[in-house]
């Protein structure tokens, strides 16, 4: 009976803990995005407008910094969504996950995240991811928001965010939440092989096309490696 293992590291408690952690972390930046689009020229509306309608860090800070660096309205939005393009990944994947149908896709669709995509593919149970991800997605919402509005209104007078290491932090969750997933060595090749390919490009090619370059190879690849022989269990 002693070695019996606890319940606590997979229950939907534990779930929920770890998304409000991630939704935390991820929030506080919103502070720097407010900062940041009102310094670039922004209002304080269209600031929070953007972190309403639009949702991904990435694909805001992006617009915001062709914005700021005199770019036209055009060239911010196409950058943006290329940048954003890469959540249709995550939805490949949380799909037979999720389950959801009708006018409830919309609504799962505006917090496919990083964030939330870790947290619901770091579970086994399907229970459990759905809880991770709209437990995770909810938190990351209305934390995001609310930053945003205080950065917004502060203005540069908070100074940035990231000389506390803030962004380092959402960083770190993501990939200490998904990194337990890449259990066999192809998987971590593959991971490794895609992040080297996704910096080589960084200098080479426009803001977000590296990141599709990347996950395109990295889909690729891991369909050619996969089959009904790798042992792992789908989630049903």
């Amino acid at each position: 009976m002693s070695d019996a293992p606890s319940p606590a590291p997979t229950s939907a408690r534990s779930v929920v803990v770890t998304s409000l952690g991630v939704g935390l972390a991820t929030g506080a930046y919103g502070v720097s995005f407010g900062a940041i689009a009102t310094v670039s020229g922004l209002d304080v509306w269209q600031t929070c407008a953007l972190s309403l309608l639009m949702f991904t860090g990435a694909s805001q800070f992006a617009f915001v910094g062709v914005v700021g660096a005199g770019g036209a309205p055009i060239a911010a939005a196409v950058t943006a969504a290329l940048l954003g393009s890469r959540n249709t990944f995550y939805g490949v994947v949380l799909a037979p996950r999720l389950a959801v149908r009708g006018w409830r896709k919309v609504l799962a669709a505006h917090v496919v995240l990083d964030e939330s995509t870790a947290v619901s593919v770091a579970q086994d149970d399907p229970r459990h991811a759905r809880i991770g991800f709209y437990v995770t997605g909810a938190a990351v919402f209305v934390l995001w928001n609310v930053m945003t509005l205080a950065g917004a209104v502060a203005g540069t007078a908070l100074g940035d965010p990231r000389r506390y290491g803030l962004d380092a932090a959402v960083g770190a969750a993501f990939l200490a939440l998904l990194w337990p997933r890449l259990s066999a060595w192809p998987q971590r090749l593959i991971a490794l092989l895609a992040a080297a390919i996704a910096v080589g490009l960084v200098p080479l090619t426009p803001s977000g096309a590296p990141i599709i370059a990347a996950g395109t190879i990295a889909v690729l690849v891991g369909l050619r490696t996969s089959g009904p022989s790798s042992g792992e269990r789908e989630p049903s």
